[in-house]
């Protein structure tokens, strides 16, 4: 009888702790860009982010097709692909970091949750680092999360043409938003 309630509380922590320590995914995210311009402002919208954290380990990835991304006028889409981000040659954009605190998620209980998200951000062949806040919000089992910050176009060897230079701004506010990550079977 000792055995079977020793046994019966191993399983019941296990359990405990392989739900804390869950990895959650999205293919939905969304990702959208702004860019103000003395002409003409410039956004686009990209919804096929594909994201990736691990609780335990804080570890988070986000990745989206440049590609994707849709834009209010056919030809602003058609030179951001071709002349700005070469979208055929640098198909996507990838930032992979890890969660400062991640274990002060407490991704069983309803509320906000603002972290520090420390990382990478590779675009048009290059990396750098980029840092910005997260909030996390858990609602009714359902997690999602939202980021925001900016781009330096230079930073990434993106080349403004010079016909427009004054009329494109430097940098890009992105702004990430994941509706609801799900868990992974078999994390």
């Amino acid at each position: 009888m000792k055995r079977t309630k020793i046994i019966w509380v191993l399983v019941c922590i296990l359990s405990v702790q392989s739900v804390a320590a869950q990895k959650y995914f999205t293919k939905s995210g969304n990702i959208t860009f702004y860019s103000k311009a003395p002409l003409e402002n410039i956004e686009a919208r990209n919804t096929k982010g594909v994201s990736v954290f691990d609780q335990a380990s804080g570890r988070i990835e986000f990745s989206v097709l440049l590609k994707g991304f849709e834009f209010e006028k056919a030809k602003m889409q058609e030179h951001f692909n071709e002349n700005y981000v070469e979208s055929d040659k640098y198909p996507k954009a990838v930032f992979t970091g890890n969660i400062k605190d991640g274990t002060n998620l407490k991704l069983d209980k309803d509320g906000n949750y603002t972290v520090e998200v420390n990382g990478t951000l590779t675009m048009h062949g290059v990396t750098k680092p980029q840092n910005a806040q997260a909030t996390f919000t858990v609602k009714g089992g359902t997690i999602s999360a939202v980021s925001e910050f900016t781009v330096l176009l230079a930073d990434y060897n993106i080349q403004i043409p010079s016909l427009v230079a004054d009329k494109v701004s430097k940098n890009v506010r992105v702004v990430i938003n994941v509706p609801a990550y799900q868990p992974m079977s078999g994390s």
